[in-house]
């Protein structure tokens, strides 16, 4: 049996819930034409919907079964997170100061696809290995296609992460789900 399996309801609407939130911030990145940016419009809001499903699933759990608070983890989980937004606030900072603030949205989710590895044992959930893995292809994606063509960094990153967090999300609710 992996960990995953014991994953609480209460952590999998965390899930669903920033990652929907997150989700939907990536898809207002990119600058789209018709029909494209209909569809970045739509998957925005299913992104939106499903944090608040998110949302609701952790009202609903708490008190229920959930667990008493890992005061080291939550430590850990903040310094992890307080070291992505640094490195991706400075890095985005160096970027636009060297005139190249196409690169941004690379950077960004390229720092939030590192941030999912030591973020394995802090949550218990080994499939955030294959979302950083996942997230970390769609930089390199970005960065190659806007080197290489006309196609902006942002159209590529913008549309992968946001598809990679809202498919994410909408897994961490069919296990919060799963879990009644």
């Amino acid at each position: 049996m992996s960990r995953l399996e014991f994953q609480s309801r209460h952590q999998a609407g965390l899930a669903a819930l920033y990652l929907g939130v997150f989700a939907t911030i990536w898809f207002s990145v990119p600058a789209a034409d018709q029909p494209l940016r209909a569809l970045l419009v739509v998957a925005s809001g299913a992104a939106l919907v499903t944090a608040v499903t998110g949302a609701v699933v952790v009202a609903r759990s708490r008190g229920a079964g959930h667990a008493g608070r890992d005061r080291a983890a939550d430590r850990r989980y903040l310094l992890i997170v307080l070291a992505e937004f640094a490195a991706a606030g400075l890095g985005a900072a160096v970027l636009a100061v060297a005139g190249w603030s196409e690169f941004v949205p690379v950077l960004v989710c390229a720092v939030v696809g590192l941030h999912f590895f030591p973020l394995v044992p802090v949550l218990g959930d080994p499939l955030l290995w294959p979302l950083g893995v996942a997230m970390c292809v769609v930089a390199l994606a970005g960065l190659v296609t806007a080197l290489a063509s006309a196609v902006s960094a942002g159209l590529v990153v913008g549309t992968g992460a946001g598809l990679l967090l809202l498919g994410y999300a909408v897994l961490a609710l069919v296990r919060a789900f799963r879990r009644r």
